[in-house]
C-alpha cells in the first residue's frame, strides 16, 4: 500500500486521518502552534499580517493563508489535491481561494490552505478546526507536445464553451427572420393613387 508520510512542524500538531473507512480524503486542521501571525489579502487586495493568538479571523472578502503545521512527504509519481469542505462552503461561506490546491511531490514546505470568506460575516477559525480536505492522487505519465493538425470533432458535440446539451449549430445560434408588416387594407392604393374604399 502506498504511504503518505507527514512531518509535524510542532509536537502539538495532530496527524490527519480519514474519518471513515470509505472516505476518499483526510481532513486538514488549522494548527498554528509556534506561530504568532498570519498573512493574507483584504477584499481590496491589500496585504496584511495580523496576530494569531491560536485563532485566525477571516473578514468578509479576506483571502488568507491558514497553516496546517504539516509538511507532506509525497511519494514520487503522486500529488495531493486539497478541496473545500462542503459543510463550511454551504453553511459559512468559507471556500478555497484557489478552488483546488495542487501539491506537487517536490514541494517540501509547510502546507498552507488558502481560504476565502465569501459571506458578509467575519469567520473565526480556532486551533483544531477542520478547514479543508485532501487526497493523494496517482499522476498519469504524459508529455505535452505540439500537434501538426487541429483536433477534429470526436463526438456529436458542436461548438465551444457551454455548447453541450444542444442538438445542432442552429440550436446554438437561433436566427429569427421577421416578416415585413402588412399594410392595412384601407391604406392600399389604386394605380391612380387614390385609396381603395372598403365595401
Amino acid at each position: 500500500m502506498t504511504q503518505l508520510k507527514i512531518w509535524r512542524t510542532h509536537s502539538s500538531n495532530q496527524i490527519p486521518k480519514k474519518q471513515t473507512a470509505g472516505s476518499a480524503c483526510f481532513d486538514l486542521q488549522f494548527q498554528g502552534h509556534g506561530k504568532g501571525t498570519y498573512k493574507g489579502y483584504t477584499r481590496m487586495n491589500k496585504p496584511f499580517e495580523r496576530p494569531m493568538n491560536h485563532q485566525v479571523v477571516v473578514q468578509p472578502g479576506d483571502r488568507i493563508m491558514v497553516p496546517t503545521g504539516l509538511i507532506l512527504d509525497i511519494p514520487e509519481g503522486h500529488s495531493v489535491r486539497v478541496h473545500a469542505r462542503s459543510g463550511m462552503s454551504l453553511k459559512q461561506g468559507l471556500v478555497l481561494a484557489n478552488a483546488e490546491g495542487v501539491i506537487d511531490s517536490d514541494y517540501v514546505e509547510e502546507l498552507m490552505v488558502l481560504v476565502h470568506n465569501i459571506s458578509d460575516n467575519a469567520l473565526t477559525i480556532k486551533t483544531g478546526d477542520r478547514i479543508a480536505q485532501a487526497e493523494l492522487i496517482k499522476d498519469a505519465e504524459y508529455e505535452v507536445i505540439e500537434s501538426a493538425v487541429r483536433p477534429g470533432i470526436k463526438t456529436s458535440r458542436v461548438g465551444g464553451m457551454g455548447s453541450t446539451g444542444v442538438e445542432s449549430v442552429a440550436d446554438i445560434i437561433k436566427i429569427t427572420v421577421a416578416e415585413p408588416p402588412k399594410t392595412p387594407l384601407t391604406e392600399q392604393k389604386r394605380s391612380r393613387g387614390r385609396p381603395k374604399k372598403n365595401a
